[in-house]
């Protein structure tokens, strides 16, 4: 189906729905390099134009990628709720505009409609808001998990430590933990990017993180970042796995890429809530009220992607857009629609954490401050909307036209709009990833800002030790200080 709109007396097509999704997004860098970006603004205008008069059932009608070819398109077309997308079906993506941002879209309202949404739906109305119109919206939704602690109620902004290392040092990654613990960071999680991808590593890591968290008593859960093959190896090896790992994609091509499928995921998902299990942590009868009640279950048959029983959140997912064309796996598809697609992978896991890496894949993708900032709004926006316990990791490379000041004016735009976490890093410099992002300092200033707290259970345990006074880091915490750091050597004994 065609699709016209004119500007001015000069008029446009775009040959089917994939076309204009593509030209109707905010420019991109990326969206360049693949040759699907408007040739020009007034094109980019016409193709919003356009997009406005589409309706919702014409999009779920039309997949931008054949669900016969692509098994993330069959995952969203069969975990649809198509029941509650009757209310919807009519309406145009202008209308949905409005309504997303009207007092009648309320966050009891949009929790009951987040299964009817599809991803392609969420990238369409993303493409027709403005960053404050991204904020606005977002901020109404608040999607809560929980592991040792709870992450993602109103007033909460959790922090994750990302203490790496470029040697994988074991004391040198506890020193720069405890540096984010005594800054009151590392409530959504204690993650390591390991330099080295090798069981062994990830084994130590995992045993390390999980001595410091018992030793200092810290409520929280630990990660490391490697791939989940890896993880899962180590996990045969004796690991203590709090939460599993993977990067994810829009499409299945993208997703082999990574070296990991839809089944490899559900697989290592259930593996990770049977140790959870034998751990204790969680008991294979918890409370069904904790559950995402219109969690729509996939179908049996190909995938065999029957969600969990327990309300129990085990895994992490990274993604970021740009990241199926760096694969050559974007099918012809805008960078924004395909990360819409990956949340819709992402949140049928029903995962503790989610994270778009915004500025991470380079300038090829997202090329200065303006479209970082961007992409950073419209990714949490389509997160939170279909349901996802987003985060953002705010950062850029040093060869992207941007600077802190960049991640400090996003930063504050998504503590306004809710983000359920970010990154605490030492300095904002990542010494083995070698890019810029948010510090702990970042932290405490977006927390003080706002009028922002951790993670309850962690809050709790900041102001037991000291390091809190309230909600807010005490003015002196060096007896905290030293009581804490005399504790580390119990964690290599």
């Amino acid at each position: 189906m065609r699709y016209h709109a004119t500007i001015r007396n000069e008029s446009f097509t775009f040959v089917d729905l994939r076309e204009l999704l593509a030209k109707a997004n905010e420019e991109k860098s990326g969206d360049s390099l693949a040759g699907l970006a408007a040739s020009s603004a007034r094109e980019r205008v016409a193709a919003k134009w356009a997009l406005a008069d589409v309706t919702l059932g014409e999009i779920v009608a039309n997949p931008v990628i054949d669900p016969d070819e692509d098994d993330v398109s069959r995952l969203i077309v069969e975990t649809q709720d198509r029941a509650a997308f009757d209310e919807l079906r009519s309406r145009t993506v202008g209308e949905f505009r409005e309504y997303l941002l009207s007092e009648r879209a309320s966050e009891a309202t949009l929790r009951r409609l987040r299964w009817a949404i599809t991803p392609e739906i969420a990238a369409a109305v993303a493409k027709l808001m403005s960053n404050q119109d991204l904020v606005v919206a977002a901020a109404k939704i608040r999607n809560v998990t929980r592991c040792r602690n709870t992450i993602g109620e109103r007033g909460v902004l959790a922090i994750r430590v990302q203490p790496n290392h470029p040697s994988d040092d074991l004391r040198g990654i506890v020193l720069s933990a405890l540096d984010g613990l005594l800054f009151g960071c590392g409530d959504a999680v204690i993650g390591v990017n390991p330099a080295a991808e090798s069981v062994e590593s990830v084994v130590a890591i995992e045993h390390t993180l999980q001595r410091l968290m018992e030793v200092l008593g810290v409520p929280t859960q630990s990660c490391c970042l490697a791939h989940i093959s890896t993880q899962l190896a180590a996990l045969d090896r004796g690991a203590p796995i709090d939460l599993l790992f993977q990067s994810i994609a829009g499409t299945q091509t993208a997703n082999e890429s990574f070296g990991v499928s839809l089944s490899l995921l559900r697989e290592g998902g259930e593996r990770v809530l049977e140790h959870h299990a034998r751990r204790g942590l969680v008991t294979t009868n918890d409370s069904q009220t904790d559950r995402d009640p219109h969690l729509s279950p996939l179908p049996k048959g190909e995938g065999d992607m029957q969600p969990r029983s327990s309300s129990h959140n085990v895994m992490y997912f990274e993604t970021g857009q740009g990241s199926a064309l760096s694969a050559e796996a974007h099918h012809g598809v805008d960078q924004l629609t395909l990360e819409a697609r990956a949340y819709g992978v992402a949140r049928v896991f029903e995962p503790f954490l989610v994270n778009s890496v915004v500025g991470f894949i380079g300038p090829e993708y997202l090329a200065n401050e303006r479209q970082i900032i961007r992409a950073g709004l419209e990714d949490h926006f389509m997160g939170k909307l279909l349901g996802l316990p987003m985060g953002c990791d705010v950062c850029y490379t040093n060869h992207a036209d941007a600077d802190q000041n960049s991640a400090d004016n996003l930063l504050m735009l998504l503590t306004a709009a809710g983000c359920n976490y970010f990154m605490g890093v030492p300095c904002s410099d990542d010494v083995m990833l070698n890019y810029q992002s948010t510090s702990y300092h970042d932290a405490a200033a977006m927390r003080r800002l706002f009028g922002l707290r951790p993670a309850p259970e962690f809050n709790k345990w900041l102001q037991a030790t000291g390091v809190f006074d309230g909600s807010q880091l005490a003015v002196a915490v060096d007896e905290s200080r030293r009581q804490l750091i005399g504790k580390l050597d119990r964690v290599f004994s």
